[in-house]
């Protein structure tokens, strides 16, 4: 599996490494030509948000990407991806790519201070790391959207058609099960509907 990962700013490599260990052809995203490769996946890291908008804009791959999630590339986001992806910003007019039914708020549990780690459960998956560095909050999801992971009441991961949200950032450990299971729920059956179609 050929997996993309968005190399603007951010933690893009820890998602390499998570995807390399799990035997994928890991590529990195720098500007629009990149965008040109047949892919079967792509990674939206943490980071800045705004600093990742502004790149995409800027080098004119927001559009491009966009097209390619909405026709069915499945992609995972975590903490800054998650915003670009949310349909609405609480308190901000900003969009992205506006394509994830969740409206969502930046540095919702404060500074960098104020980052923390805990171990919950994912979907059927139990005892999942999960570190919320300056993390957003989803705050709502639209109905049949499937929520994976919520701590004290609050939504931290979902699911919507071939996207996978998360608020928390799974990549910071050698516990590769989150990546694992967007391969395999997500990534794998796309892949296998694609060549049911030539």
């Amino acid at each position: 599996m050929k997996i993309a990962f968005l190399a603007l700013q951010g933690d893009f490599a820890e998602h390499k490494q998570s995807f390399a260990s799990l035997g994928c052809e890991c590529v990195e995203l720098r500007q629009k030509k990149d965008l040109e490769q047949d892919l079967d996946a792509l990674v939206l890291p943490g980071g800045e948000s705004t600093v990742q908008g502004k790149l995409l804009r800027d080098l004119k791959m927001l559009e491009p990407l966009k097209e390619k999630i909405v026709s069915g590339l499945p992609v995972m986001a975590t903490c800054a991806g998650v915003i670009l992806l949310a349909e609405k910003l609480v308190e901000d007019e900003t969009i992205h790519f506006g394509v994830l039914s969740v409206h969502v708020r930046r540095n919702a549990y404060g500074r960098q201070l104020s980052s923390f780690y805990i171990r919950g459960n994912f979907g059927n998956l139990q005892n999942i790391p999960m570190s919320f560095i300056r993390a957003p909050r989803i705050e709502f999801c639209a109905p049949g959207t499937e929520l994976l992971s919520e701590h004290e009441g609050r939504i931290t991961a979902v699911r919507q058609g071939n996207i996978l949200g998360m608020t928390f950032h799974p990549e910071l450990t050698e516990d590769n099960r989150v990546s694992r299971y967007f391969l395999e729920q997500i990534v794998q059956p796309w892949r296998d509907s694609r060549k049911e179609c030539v």
